[in-house]
Order: structure tokens, then C-alpha cells, then sequence
């Protein structure tokens, strides 16, 4: 394991990210909240400090402990989660892309997803559909091939920057009678005919966030732009059809390893909101005292404390294994997840509790966070699939 504590490069980083958060984006975080329009503005303020780069994912992804990119979703979903994810939701299709170990595909694909800090892109990773979540297993859309490439018909659901993006990652069956083995991962690049925005989500919380409904009418992209290329497909699907166990589909093997990115922001929330609780329980005074001082109050945030920081250690642990090439023996990355976003949403909702009335109201922002926590018990894999997960691989030893 790597040191406990970080060292002075990571100090920097996260000071240079705190600061950026508390000065851009958590005093916008209630209009966004609101208007649930996309951040634009903000957006392009990250990339023109080079937060929002290739660069900033190729200076986090080497990082030999794993832990730059955690460290600035936590500082960034400090701020507002939805914000923060706006600004590095673009991460998700950018990884599996690079899943495909083409560094050519990474090369084209990178600068078109991000853009120029005058002019920034976004990229949208479409997997999930109305009758598929979880179970990738039960994806409708389809690839055929066409010409020299392929054609794409389906509809996608629940998509961050679905529709407004410049590069959409898609995954689509290419022999529905092998379930998710015969599944391949397709780039959609900017202006291509026949893929459009559906209805736009009205959500409960991370409203900042865009998400929407993608529709793909005839979607023609070139063979190229199968993620992998024909020949690791065509051996892929030979093995499935030959009864030959495979790995994991390539859209779980993405969500495994950006798990524990989701965690970390949700760890950015609790932490968000059990620093609010314990300012305001110095303040408030009942009794004769502060309420800090009640026993009841103390303990409710002594958990608060102990909880962030349980899942703040768990996360950077599967960082860690990830980006030293470990395995995860025992789904460490679905471990941290789970656990990030259960404990995300209890400490947002004590946090209400200690606040009282005042934290029933949006004049106070504990209950925006307590809304902006529940989507880390839900996307990615429910909280219910994170134990099935991890369950699975108690049981494979």
C-alpha cells in the first residue's frame, strides 16, 4: 500500500482543485441546481485552467499511486456534484476508449471528446437502455454491418451529456444470440447522421449533470471506428461461440475500473456535508450551549467523520490497485463504490437531521446534497449489484 498520507505533489494538486472548486463551482452549484442547465461557463473555466484537458487525464492516469483522480473528483463533487461531474463525466468514455489499448484510437478520439479551452467538447458513454441497466446482457441495439463499417439502431437511455456531446461511445450487439459476448463497443464521432437527443431526464439531484435519451436511426460509422478493431472482435465472438469462457464485456470491465471515480465523488459529498453539520452545530446554541456540545449531536457526527473517512480509504485503495496493475480479488472497486455511496447518502441525510428545519430548506445546501447523494447508490450499478458483485468473487475463491 502506498503511504497513508500524500505527498507534497499531491498536496499541490488538491489544494489547486480545492481552490478551483470553492471559488467556481460551489458558488454556482444553487442557480445550476435550479435551472438544471449544463455549466457551460464553468466548463470552460476548467479547461482554461487545464482541469477540463487530455492533458489533466494523461497527468492523473500516470500517476503511479493512483490517487490524482480521486483526489480531484472528491474536491470537485466538494463543490457540487453535479457541477463536477459535468466537468469530468467526459472521463467515462475516454476510458473505454483507452480500454482498447489502441493508442491511435486514443489519439483521434481524445482531442475531439475535449476540445480547446476556447472551444470545449464533451464525450458521452451509451450503454445503459430502458430495458437494459445492470444486465448488459439484455442490450437491444444493434450493429450490422453495412458497406465497409457498420450500422447502428437503438435507443439509449439515462446518457450523461447524451446528445450534446461531440463523441458518443457506443456499445451495441453484434450477435444477440451470444448475450454480452457478443457485444462491441462503437465511436459515433461529431455531426454523424441519424443519432439525436431524445427527452432530456428531470432528476432528483445532480441537476447540473446533463442526462438524456439517445436515439440511433441508421447510425452508419466506419469499420475503423469499431473500438478494438475486426480482428479481436471476430476472435471474441469465436470463442463465445465455441463455448469458451471470456472475460467481462467491455462495458463492465469500463465500469469496474471508473468505480472507484464514482466513489470518490461521493465521498466528496459526505465530507461536504458533515464539515457544514459540525460548523453549524458550533453556532447553534440550545439550551445554553452549543449543540455540538449535546451527546446526541456529537456522536451523529463522530459517524459522520468516521464513515467519510472509512470510504475515502477504500476508494483510494482500489485506486491504487487499479493503477498498479492488482486485481481485484475481492471486487475492490465495486467494494468502494458501494460503500462511498451508502455512506454518502446517510451522512447527507444526519446532516439534515442536525441542521433541523433549516435543513429541510434550500436556503441551506445539506439537502441538495442529500439529493445529489442518492445517484451514487443508483448509476453504475445499484448498490444491489455492487454485493452481487462482491459476493461473486467471495464465492470464485
Amino acid at each position: 500500500m502506498p503511504d497513508f498520507g500524500l505527498n507534497s505533489e499531491q498536496k499541490e494538486f488538491k489544494n489547486w482543485i480545492h481552490e478551483f472548486s470553492e471559488k467556481e463551482i460551489r458558488p454556482a452549484a444553487a442557480e445550476y441546481d435550479e435551472t438544471e442547465e449544463f455549466p457551460w461557463p464553468i466548463v470552460k473555466k476548467a479547461a482554461e485552467v487545464g482541469i477540463y484537458t487530455f492533458d489533466f487525464y494523461m497527468q492523473t492516469g500516470q500517476d503511479e499511486s493512483g490517487l490524482m483522480m480521486p483526489i480531484a473528483l472528491e474536491e470537485a463533487a466538494w463543490g457540487c456534484a453535479g457541477i463536477g461531474l459535468s466537468i469530468f463525466a467526459t472521463g467515462l468514455p475516454m476510458a473505454a476508449v483507452a480500454a482498447s489499448g489502441d493508442w491511435n484510437a486514443i489519439q483521434k478520439w481524445a482531442p475531439m471528446m475535449f476540445g480547446t479551452p476556447e472551444d470545449p467538447k464533451l464525450g458521452a458513454f451509451c450503454v445503459t437502455e430502458p430495458n437494459a441497466g445492470s444486465d448488459v446482457s439484455q442490450l437491444r441495439t444493434t450493429a450490422k454491418r453495412e458497406r465497409d463499417g457498420w450500422l447502428l439502431n437503438g435507443t439509449k437511455n439515462f446518457i450523461t451529456n447524451g446528445g450534446i456531446a461531440d463523441v458518443h461511445v457506443v456499445v451495441a450487439t453484434v450477435d444477440p444470440a451470444l448475450g454480452h459476448r457478443g457485444q462491441a463497443t462503437f465511436v459515433v464521432g461529431p455531426d454523424t447522421p441519424g443519432l439525436s437527443m431524445g427527452k432530456k431526464e428531470k432528476k432528483m439531484g445532480i441537476r447540473a449533470s446533463h442526462t438524456s435519451e439517445v436515439i440511433l436511426e441508421d447510425v452508419w460509422v466506419p469499420g475503423e471506428n469499431l473500438l478494438g478493431g475486426e480482428e479481436k472482435l471476430q476472435a471474441k465472438l469465436e470463442r463465445a461461440r465455441s463455448g469458451q469462457k471470456s472475460g467481462k464485456s467491455g462495458a463492465l470491465a469500463t465500469f469496474e475500473a471508473t468505480r472507484p471515480s464514482v466513489g470518490a465523488q461521493a465521498v466528496g459529498i459526505a465530507r461536504a456535508a458533515w464539515e457544514f453539520a459540525r460548523d453549524y452545530a458550533k453556532e447553534r446554541v440550545t439550551f445554553g450551549r452549543p449543540i455540538i456540545e449535546h451527546q446526541g449531536i456529537a456522536f451523529q457526527l463522530a459517524d459522520m467523520v468516521m464513515e467519510t473517512e472509512a470510504a475515502r480509504l477504500l476508494v483510494h485503495r482500489a485506486a491504487w490497485m487499479g493503477r498498479t496493475g492488482q486485481q481485484f480479488v475481492h471486487a475492490e472497486g465495486s467494494m468502494s463504490k458501494l460503500k462511498a455511496g451508502e455512506v454518502a447518502v446517510k451522512v447527507t441525510d444526519q446532516a439534515i437531521q442536525i441542521l433541523g428545519g433549516y435543513g429541510f430548506c434550500k436556503d441551506f445546501p445539506v439537502e441538495k446534497w442529500h439529493r445529489d447523494a442518492k445517484i451514487f447508490t443508483l448509476f453504475e450499478g445499484t448498490s444491489e449489484i455492487q454485493r452481487l458483485v462482491v459476493s461473486r468473487a467471495l464465492a470464485a475463491e
